[in-house]
Order: structure tokens, then sequence, then C-alpha cells
């Protein structure tokens, strides 16, 4: 199959290893043509993952946007959400119909695609898929070398408009097997685990995290009261996704933390994977509460787009609300105001009714 990957991310390096070492051809798109040198002069990436270490040759390193998209029957954007509403309006003009873009994982980014789409003229018929979490736990050693510590072995996915569905999965499944069919893209919205996990460890972390030259959240971050307030927004989290008629498995974090099946059910990484990403020691980091992305992206849009679906559900989720009040406190911005919500998507207005025609059959 003939798959772009779009972005420089570590997400982006391990789509782009994956999708080439399963035999699909691969354009790979990367702004910045200076970081990008390494890769645009060997033509490959080396990657250390529990098969070992290898060299694996990207067959179309590019730099231009058009050319990656104008190739692919699949699009892969595992960035963060922040990257989207400019890379949605840098996209928008090259789409076609057939498409399947999958956006993993998605914060509602797929009605930001396809409305970015409509803006700019451009009325291809094409699906834009989110699920719930990135396929890999992976960092960059250097500017063309990675570490995958897991790959995702379940991502629930859902597609916008779901008319699609059927047609997107399929070819979805194609580059990632793991992929399974939920309701729409408002289910694969509340699927992200980012907003789930992150804002509790940052926020309840916060002393440690400004005093210590680096510290693992999910390390010596990850304590019983801090785990206690996780699974508490977890089951907001699922009690919104059961008030809105989306039915189970919800994927509730705690499984994340099971180390075989004798816990429980397999979370979106599979069994022991927080061990797996505690081990490698690549998540021992500086997190600046003003800038890094779980903070801009897991709490400013994540925790924005639970309180906001909440909001309009007339649905309770105190959680949600206060921890993103407490971190609009922190970084002396109205985090709701600046997050991807259904206001500012341009959708709170829709009745129960109307939001399913919309996710149905898209704008």
């Amino acid at each position: 199959m003939r798959v772009a990957v779009l972005g420089g991310g570590h997400g982006c390096y391990a789509a782009a290893v994956e999708m080439s070492e399963m035999g699909h051809e691969v354009w790979f798109w990367r702004r910045d043509a200076e970081a990008f040198g390494p890769v645009l002069e060997t033509g490959a990436i080396r990657v250390k993952d529990h098969k070992g270490t290898r060299e694996v040759v990207i067959a179309h390193p590019t730099t231009s946007l058009e050319e990656a998209i104008s190739q692919a029957e699949v699009v892969i954007i595992p960035l963060p959400a922040t990257t989207h509403e400019n890379l949605a309006e840098a996209c928008a003009p090259y789409w076609k119909d057939g498409q399947v873009v999958f956006l993993p994982p998605g914060t509602l980014g797929s009605l930001v695609f396809a409305q970015a789409a409509r803006a700019a003229g451009n009325r291809a018929d094409v699906s834009f898929a989110e699920t719930g979490t990135l396929p890999y736990l992976v960092r960059k050693h250097g500017p063309a070398e990675i570490v995958i510590s897991v790959y995702a072995t379940r991502l629930p996915t859902g597609v916008f408009p779901a008319r699609n569905a059927a047609r997107a999965i399929a070819l979805l499944q194609q580059v990632y097997p793991a992929v399974e069919p939920i309701e729409d893209a408002l289910s694969g919205g509340l699927m992200n685990a980012g907003p789930i996990i992150h804002p509790p460890l940052i926020l309840m972390n916060a002393g440690p995290l400004e005093h210590f030259p680096a510290w693992d959240i999910h390390n010596e971050g990850t304590q019983p009261s801090i785990r206690a307030v996780t699974s508490a927004l977890d089951a907001e989290r699922m009690a919104l996704r059961e008030a809105l008629g989306y039915g189970a498995p919800h994927f509730p974090l705690a499984d994340h933390y099971h180390a075989g099946p004798q816990d429980g059910e397999e979370w979106m990484y599979g069994y022991a994977a927080h061990e797996k990403l505690t081990d490698s020691g690549d998540w021992r980091e500086k997190i600046d509460l003003q800038s890094h992305r779980y903070m801009v992206e897991d709490t400013r849009l994540g925790l924005s787009m639970i309180t906001s679906i909440a909001r309009w559900a007339g649905h309770e989720a105190p959680l949600a609300s206060g921890l993103l009040a407490m971190a609009s406190a922190i970084t002396g911005r109205d985090l709701y105001a600046e997050g991807r919500t259904l206001e500012r998507l341009g959708i709170a207005q829709l009745d129960r009714a109307a939001m399913t025609a919309y996710l149905r059959e898209g704008i």
C-alpha cells in the first residue's frame, strides 16, 4: 500500500519505520529540512526494539507535503494535537476522494482536519480516523535513531464521517492490524488516554517537577494517591461515554498497569506496558509546566475537550473541570478558552440528534 507519514515527532519516525518494515511504500514528510537532513541523506532510520537494532530504509523521505499526500492511500499523522490546526490548513488543498487519514491519537482532530478541508473548498470524500493513543512508546536517540519500547496491540478507532467507517477501517487494518472499530469520531476522542493519565501526574507532581533537574512521573511520580485521582478521572470519562450511548469496552486506564492476563483485560499497549515504560528510563525528563505537551496538549486540549463534551451533554465531570482550573491557575491562562472544545469546533449548538447526524454524514 502507498502510505504517507507526516511530521517529525517520535511517533512519526516510528510509523515510517514500521510501515516500511511491513512492506508498504512510504512517503515520509517533515517540514524542517535541516533537522530532517540525516534521513534525507541516508534514506534510512536506525531503530532499536525487542527485535534488536537495525537500519530501516525509507522509500521516499520528502519535504514536499503535496508529494507525500498526493501519492498516498493512507496518511498517518502521529503528531501532538497542538500541531493540528496549522497542519490541517496546509494539507487541506491536497486531499483526494477515498483517502484515509489516521490521527493517533486525535483529541477530535478528525473534525479539525475535515473542517479545514471544507473551509479551503476541498469537497473530496476523505475519511478522518482517530484512536486513543500513539501506536508506540518511542523516543528519539539521535536525528535518525529511535528506540521503541512498546508497540500498541489494540487501537480503538472512530471515523469521521462514520458512514465511511467500514471501508476506512478495512484500509487502516492493513497498516495497523491492532485497529478496532468503534462508533464514531466523538467516541474516538473519548478514548484518548493522554488527558486521563498525564494531567494528574504533572499537577500532583508539580513540586518535584519544578525542583529537580529531571523527574520520571511514570516511575517515582506514580504513587497510590495519584493513581486514585487518575482512576476517578477515568471513571468520569467512562461515565460520560455511557451517558452518550457508547458501549463497552471503554479501555479503562487501570488496565494499562496490569502485568498479565491474570490481572484483567489487555489495554492498548498490551500487558506489562507500564513496566516496560519505566524500565526504559526514556521518560526521565525535565517537564516545564508552562510548555510541555502534557500541559499544552493533554491538559489544555484534552481536558477541555472532555469538559466541553460533558457540559454539552449535561453531565457532571468535576475532576476534569477542576484539574483544568488548576492548570489554568499554574499557567496563568484560561485553558478552557484556548482548548479543543465543541464551542471552538462550532458544533456546541447541535442537539443530540443533530450531533449524531453530523458525526455520521460529515460536514
